[in-house]
């Protein structure tokens, strides 16, 4: 929901309603953006494109593309997305309980590393240095929470 359009008061992807009966996105002037093709990211992404031709006669034009029409993208797993949004929407403390949990370990890296960048190049070696900084990270909890000679034992078996 933080989309450059958004920010500019443009009308955002979460604006339009997607029907999955006709794979079709209607706009938030009642118009249908129909399938027109596929794009493959070079990434790996499928993306499908939907678009209308019925932008330029249309009175909120201004508040949807500056363009000739407006094209939607669609991923191929999309609903995922969405699922996760609505479960998201429908209980909001959820992404206070994440930080609680599982960004607190990433901030205490973070500190740990200098808060600055990866020592590495490289995707594979930058890998290796967060798996390391993780397992580092790990280690020290479980020394935390059990102690050094339960652990000790705990190697040994």
């Amino acid at each position: 929901m933080t989309s450059r359009l958004t920010a500019k008061g443009q009308f955002g992807k979460h604006d339009f309603r997607y029907v999955v009966e006709h794979d079709e996105y209607i706009c938030p002037a009642g118009q249908t953006l129909s399938f027109v093709s596929h794009k493959r990211q070079s990434y790996g992404l499928n993306l499908r494109r939907y678009a209308t031709k019925g932008c330029q006669t249309c009175a909120m034009k201004t508040r949807c593309t500056q363009s000739t029409h407006r094209v939607v993208t669609r991923w191929e797993h999309e609903e995922v997305l969405e699922a996760v949004q609505r479960r998201l929407d429908e209980n909001p403390q959820a992404m206070r309980q994440r930080r609680e949990t599982v960004e607190h370990p990433f901030g205490t890296i973070k500190m740990w590393m200098g808060a600055t960048h990866f020592l590495m190049k490289r995707l594979k070696n930058v890998r290796t240095e967060m798996a390391l900084s993780v397992l580092a990270y790990n280690l020290t909890r479980v020394i935390n929470i059990i102690g050094i000679k339960p652990l000790m034992a705990a190697i040994r078996a």
